[in-house]
């Protein structure tokens, strides 16, 4: 039969050739890490949450967070976000508020009585945890989903570590973290408060079958600062400690703080709090290279906090502080110029680092303390068989979030332990970068800003001073989720394309594509908002 001009097939013949034949490359669908998640410490599937949040299924999305951090309300006000930090939405307009969205569902959770999930089939082994801070709790809440008895000796009176004793509660009011601790409690968790451990080797006497070593860094480094005898010299952590247990100490009317990381701001807007008309933050080098968080340091600064910079404290006296001003070197390094002046202070408070007490551990055979930390390998094992460590204990970076990941690790270790198996580390997804995305089919939607009290009436009080977010802004925010390397079945692939190869397989089983009439064109990956089909060389076919 002869063509019309133009045409090379006949009517209908593309459907009974298979027009696949014709490939070279071929999509495939393909779940990415994004970015939020991998940068997480806390080892949340941020992604995974939002996605059920933006649909309203606030119970599916706590249980879904809770999975990996038992502390959703309390790491929605304290965590400082790396997951926002890392957001491909920052790229576009404004990062993903998670760390709000994770308070909301945290704070929901609480209202309305939701349980953690109940512990698994009991294996009949008993685990020790010493330690009741972020990494001994959430530690032992995993080891009880894992269906392990827990007993977790703790030296405070109350549990909750350094979130109750260094973190002030205008950050994280206490009925916020008792609440979220007696969860954990009633999943059958034994907690002994002013129990602490002296002597490790008789504790493992008593028959555990392994033990956490999670003591927090609860000690003031010691910093020399030559100072005369009536001179009034406090170390920060010891203020914020004292304040917690409601026997704040009398500070004076002038107060500087010495230091420039979190615990030195929390010190400060403290001091304030607790009446001092001056609080005076000295920090040796400049406010580009200051630790402290900038969104805490912006609040102190509304607080009427006063910051000076390139400056160290040479001696302090009554009354009186000698400071001398520093010039940062080549390499960002301070460095004394012989410039001294006089600061008046009735008060001193140090804030140059914290330390682990772990005289406890002395003489431990196969438990090696190196400058301050227990050494461990990846899977968090000392050198004594059973014996684990984690959070502040161990080297590396010291926050809430990074804790609470230290716990869901170390349990799974632990678990493994127990069970006479070798530990291993998930291999993780490729992480899916900005460059991958279809972000112009996402609208231009700032995100949502969490109100705050007005500076003047902060420092009268230790009220709350970030507010959460309502319903409406809530289900916003966890909408301008980009689903960054994960299919959320938008249909653009099956619209898209010109040979009918996208198969819908029904809603949350996503898709599939026909290779028998694939061309291998690529729209469907260049229209994928996700970033979620990749093009992949054809197989060579077996000869």
């Amino acid at each position: 039969m002869e063509l019309p001009y133009g045409i090379t097939l006949p009517v209908g013949s593309s459907l009974g050739n298979r027009t696949g034949a014709w490939r070279v490359e071929r999509p495939v669908y393909a779940d990415g890490r994004a970015p939020c998640g991998h940068a997480c410490p806390a080892h949340e599937d941020p992604q995974d949450w939002l996605y059920a949040a933006e649909e309203g299924d606030y119970r599916t999305a706590w249980t879904r967070l809770v999975a990996a951090n038992p502390f959703p309300a309390v790491m929605g006000r304290v965590c400082y976000h790396p997951c926002e930090t890392a957001c491909n939405r920052g790229r576009l307009d404004e990062a993903v508020g998670i760390n709000a969205v994770e308070r909301f569902l945290g704070d929901h959770a609480l209202t309305h009585g939701w349980d953690l999930p109940g512990p698994g089939p009991a294996t009949g082994r008993h685990v020790l945890v010493v330690g009741a801070g972020p990494t001994g709790l959430t530690a032992a809440y995993q080891l009880r989903r894992l269906g392990h008895e827990v007993t977790v000796r703790d030296a405070g009176h109350e549990p909750g570590g350094m979130m109750r004793y260094g973190i002030p509660t205008y950050r994280l009011p206490r009925d916020v973290l008792d609440a979220e601790i007696a969860r954990i409690v009633r999943l059958g968790v034994g907690l002994e408060q002013d129990s602490q451990v002296t002597d490790l080797d008789a504790a493992l006497e008593e028959g555990f079958d392994a033990t956490l070593l999670a003591v927090g860094a609860q000690l003031g480094h010691r910093a020399y600062v030559p100072a005369g005898e009536a001179a009034r010299v406090l170390d920060a952590v010891t203020l914020l400690h004292d304040v917690a247990e409601g026997a704040a100490p009398r500070i004076g009317r002038r107060v500087v703080v010495y230091g420039g990381g979190s615990t030195a701001v929390d010190a400060a807007r403290t001091v304030r709090r607790l009446g001092a008309e001056e609080s005076v933050i000295v920090y040796r080098r400049d406010r580009a290279h200051m630790p402290a968080h900038p969104a805490e340091l912006a609040e102190a600064l509304d607080e009427g906090v006063v910051v000076r910079w390139l400056t160290t404290v040479a001696r302090a006296e009554p009354g009186r502080l000698a400071v001398e001003r520093m010039e940062l070197d080549e390499a960002g390094f301070p460095q004394p110029t012989g410039e001294i002046e006089e600061l008046s202070a009735d008060a001193l408070v140090l804030a140059v680092g914290q330390d682990c007490d772990l005289a406890f551990l002395d003489g431990v055979a196969g438990v090696e303390v190196r400058d301050g930390v227990v050494q461990v390998d990846e899977f968090l094992r000392t050198g004594r068989a059973g014996v684990f460590a984690g959070g502040d204990t161990v080297p590396g970076q010291r926050s809430v979030t990074a804790a609470i990941g230290h716990g869901t690790r170390v349990a799974r270790f632990i678990d493994a332990w127990l069970r006479g198996r070798e530990p291993t580390v998930a291999a993780e997804l490729p992480v899916v970068d900005f460059e991958q995305l279809n972000p112009w089919y996402f609208a231009d939607a700032p995100h949502a800003v969490r109100p705050r009290l007005e500076a003047a009436r902060r420092v009268t009080g230790f009220e709350e001073v970030v507010q959460g977010l309502d319903e409406t802004t809530a289900l916003y925010e966890a909408r301008r989720c980009m689903s960054c390397g994960s299919c959320f079945e938008c249909d653009n692939c099956y619209g898209v394309c010109p040979d009918d190869a996208v198969v819908k397989l029904g809603p949350g089983l996503r898709f599939e594509i026909d290779y028998d009439y694939c061309k291998g064109c690529g729209l469907c990956a260049a229209e994928c908002p996700a970033g979620a089909i990749l093009m992949v060389p054809e197989p060579v076919p077996p000869s």
